[in-house]
């Protein structure tokens, strides 16, 4: 049967990657919409033979319309991890799961920080196929460190549940430290390993802003591609793939220790003379605050830019048949041409900017 999917987050570094790919799998039984914002992002999504639609994602009877009108059946949305009009969507794939006799499917984009010590995660490693996740995971909101992270959690959990009192297969997808040149037409870098050089450049320096050597699932930017188009895959083929309180899906062949990404940069950093010194030293308060001038947010808030321990662990990927190219450690060997595509796109790169002021805790 052929399905119509939807995209949001067409012009952005992971969504353009996935459509990129998309194009040339030779996946039959589809059409592609994507969400666009401006006539120049309609003209550039028809080169992936999607079809561009201009919807106000703030906007929940454009929404509804949007999926509705267009007999959509699968969703990917990559817009915005702390997005709460996630009901909205769901319901119009519930009406057209109603019309059609189709199951339908919503794959939400998370992050690996709500999975993580900034949101109140266990710190001993825990699988995103176990099958205790969603209680666990729906469980941080209450004790997140950070009121945001708290907010991401249960942005999570409202897809779940509003998906299954809907009849809708969901799936949390969870990117982690993305790199490598984006494939799509827009961004072309991530926002993690950006946050290390902004940093770096702020104080003449690469700092670390934990104790101890913490670690966090790394992926290139190909292979996370490559996970969602597996997963849409199992969609077309209607393979059981897992959802709803079992649909977790981090997308990372496993984890480095933050010190080793910090050494690596450095080292990149200073051969471009950006830095002075490629040592690794503690950063104290006056070093966060230089930092957080950098990444445009307060100095409480840089460890949850380029920190802490994510002890998520990738399973459920591979069961269904996702096999990753590149390794972990292949991160850091790709340092030096991580390094460089970023300065090189820097001026125009994407940050979390967090207004002086905010609060960890309201």
């Amino acid at each position: 049967m052929t399905r119509n999917i939807l995209f949001t987050g067409a012009s952005g570094y992971l969504g353009g990657s996935f459509l990129q790919l998309l194009k040339d799998a030779g996946l039959p039984g589809h059409k592609i919409y994507a969400v666009v914002r401006s006539d120049k992002q309609a003209e550039a999504v028809q080169q992936y033979n999607a079809e561009p639609l201009t919807i106000d994602l703030s906007n929940t009877d454009a929404i509804t319309s949007a999926i509705v009108d267009n007999n959509v059946t699968v969703v990917f949305h990559l817009h915005n991890p702390l997005d709460s009009t996630t009901p909205a969507w769901i319901k119009a794939l519930a009406a057209v799961k109603q019309r059609l006799r189709q199951d339908v499917h919503f794959i939400f984009t998370t992050g690996a920080k709500l999975f993580s010590s900034h949101a109140g995660a266990p710190s001993e490693p825990f699988s995103d196929s176990d099958p205790g996740l969603y209680v666990m995971h729906k469980g941080q909101a209450a004790k997140a460190p950070i009121d945001a992270m708290g907010v991401g959690t249960s942005c999570n959990t409202l897809v779940t549940e509003t998906a299954e009192a809907h009849g809708v297969k969901s799936y949390i997808f969870v990117p982690c430290i993305v790199y490598g040149r984006g494939l799509g037409f827009g961004n072309k870098i991530s926002i993690q390993t950006v946050a290390v050089v902004r940093a770096a450049k702020a104080t003449g320096r690469v700092f670390k802003v934990d104790n101890g050597r913490p670690t966090w699932p790394v992926c290139h930017v190909e292979d996370n591609s490559t996970l969602y188009l597996e997963m849409l895959r199992g969609i077309l083929e209607e393979r059981d793939i897992g959802h709803g309180k079992n649909g977790y899906f981090l997308a990372s062949p496993g984890s480095v220790a933050w010190d080793d990404i910090y050494t690596a940069m450095a080292k990149a950093l200073k051969k471009r003379g950006v830095i002075g010194d490629e040592e690794i030293q503690m950063a104290d308060r006056d070093d966060l605050a230089k930092m957080g001038e950098g990444l445009d947010c307060p100095a409480d808030f840089v460890p949850l830019m380029l920190g802490g321990l994510c002890p998520l662990t990738p399973e459920h990927g591979r069961s269904i048949g996702w096999t990753p190219k590149y390794g972990p450690e292949h991160i850091l060997e790709a340092a030096d041409a991580e390094v460089e595509l970023i300065l090189e796109h820097l001026d125009g790169a994407r940050s979390y900017a967090i207004p002086q002021g905010t609060k960890l805790k309201q």
